[in-house]
């Protein structure tokens, strides 16, 4: 089912649905305020459009799913559902025309009282009146509420006037409560400062918490179990066994965890695209980088190669966002770039990572305009010449197309140029272990950079403003290639110099290990 986020659609026209009912039915009679936050393409619409379908009686809908030995009542409630995914807001006049667009259709349904003149009053009075006419407390369902703040992320008089309409909307589900059956809200990120999350202080945010945490993707055992076929026919496809095409679906989809004890969950998304297409490829990540995101690293100046390897911070450092903060972390996490790799519960500090190689080789292919004037066309072209010039041992080639790289580097970041440059030839390596096996330093004892070929092993030492000379003094000092001595490759150093002045790769020095 792509890009079918309808749950009878799903249902009536006999698409494989992984069942999550169960926990649908949990959560339906065990509370009623929900916020959940998931990264896009993640399953959220599905969700909500199966509460819909729940809460309006839709037994039919439910007939082989854990929601049929459950549920006995079958209870049929209004539901009010909104959805603010599909809308482009420019202008506070995009936000109000969405609002009420919607509470137009429900009014039409339910009436509406003329004195109602705000867009809250009139979202009180649809509920109210629901609920008095039909005798049933009313469900509210919010898709993508935040999608009206992330595309107003950089414009601080925008950004303030939808909180303002906003706080004052979502507000009416708190004074609303005698009228609600239920509330789901969902969303990419947790806006410290929108008080639909202080006002409803009864809100129960689930998205952290662990039985929770396989709500939206897929799980290994819940991918064997449905889709066995499709794996099987892409494993006659690429020629090698269950196991092995098991394996590659992890290393390209898996590892999304939204709890430090869940289990990894495999990007939805992605992994039905590789069913239908029978090969692997970037799916999620073709569906476009959010332009909010890329504003907000462009402003940040953060240190992309403290996210190669995982950076460890703690729960508030990525939980909520807060726009006078700048730290880009809590959306590169809640955007579904970086996952939970690890919790250390006696210093309570977290380690995010990226969770796959579909993320980081797509997240790292993209930001590389934004360091140089290689076009993000041009990236995949160099990085497979690189490879081939290191496979034919042709570092000159090799440096020489590096070189093309720093080119471009921008003449306004005189005070950051030693982290510019190093995080280019970061990201340059990185993409690199995409076709050779590349190890990029993330501690002291180890080279910048060690690329292995079929029968070559490189340590490369990049310096600022030293010598090419020094560099080589140092992966000899350090011992860098001594792991590597009996490994039977022949084992080069090439040591680098990056001139400030020309803003590019100086000097350089290759020699062979003599051992």
């Amino acid at each position: 089912p792509i890009g079918i986020q309808t749950f009878e659609e799903i249902r009536k026209d006999n698409y494989l649905y992984v069942d999550k009912t169960a926990m649908i039915y949990q959560i339906a009679n065990i509370g009623k305020p929900y916020f959940l936050s998931r990264p896009r393409r993640f399953g959220k619409s599905l969700l909500l459009s199966t509460f819909e379908a729940y809460f309006q009686g839709r037994k039919d809908l439910f007939e082989g799913l854990a929601m049929e030995k459950l549920e006995t009542r079958w209870e049929q409630y209004p539901v009010l559902h909104l959805d603010l995914n599909a809308e482009k807001y420019d202008s506070r006049e995009a936000l109000d025309r969405m609002l009420s667009r919607s509470l137009s259709l429900w009014e039409d349904k339910w009436g509406r009282d003329r004195a109602e003149d705000t867009l809250a009053s009139r979202f009180a009075g649809c509920i109210r009146r629901t609920y008095e006419q039909t005798g049933k407390q009313v469900v509210v369902l919010v898709d993508e509420y935040d999608k009206p703040l992330l595309q107003a992320l950089l414009d601080e008089s925008l950004l303030e006037e939808y909180r303002r309409t906003l706080k004052a909307f979502y507000g009416v589900l708190k004074s609303s409560d005698r009228y609600l059956r239920f509330v789901f809200l969902t969303g990419v990120t947790k806006f410290a400062q929108v008080s639909v999350f202080s006002d409803l202080n009864q809100l129960n945010d689930i998205s952290m918490k662990y039985p929770y945490s396989e709500i939206c993707g897929i799980t290994q055992a819940e991918l064997l179990q449905v889709f066995r076929p499709e794996l099987e026919n892409l494993a006659l496809r690429m020629e090698c066994t269950l196991e092995a095409v098991l394996e590659k679906m992890r290393m390209r989809y898996d590892g999304y965890r939204f709890h430090p004890d869940s289990v990894g969950m495999f990007n939805p998304f992605s992994v039905l695209n590789a069913f239908d297409a029978k090969e692997f490829g970037n799916y999620w990540f073709q569906t476009g980088t959010p332009t909010y995101l890329i504003d907000l690293l462009k402003q940040s100046d953060y240190d992309l190669r403290l996210l190669v390897d995982g950076v460890e911070v703690t729960a508030s450092a990525f939980s909520e966002y807060r726009a006078e903060v700048n730290n880009p972390l809590p959306m590169i996490y809640q955007s579904g770039y970086l996952t939970i790799r690890g919790y250390d519960k006696e210093v309570l500090l977290y380690t995010l990572a990226f969770p796959n190689d579909e993320v980081r080789y797509g997240f790292l292919n993209f930001l590389v305009p934004y360091y140089t004037e290689v076009s993000s066309d041009e990236i995949g072209f160099h990085i497979a010449k690189f490879m081939r010039e290191l496979r034919a041992g042709d570092v000159d080639a090799f440096m020489k197309r590096l070189r093309v790289f720093f080119a471009g580097m921008p003449y306004e970041l005189s005070d950051n140029t030693e982290r510019h440059y190093q995080a280019i030839f970061y990201v340059v390596f990185t993409l690199m272990g995409q076709l050779v096996e590349t190890e990029v330093r993330s501690a002291h004892g180890r080279a910048d950079a060690i690329v292995k070929t079929k029968d070559t092993i490189f340590a490369f030492e990049f310096k600022l403003n030293v010598s090419a000379g020094e560099a080589l003094v140092q992966i000899d000092e350090k011992g860098y290639l001594i792991p590597y001595a009996l490994d039977g490759r022949r084992l080069v150093k090439v040591g680098v110099n990056f001139d400030k002045e020309t803003r590019n790769i100086g000097e350089y020095i290759v020699l062979e290990e003599q051992l």
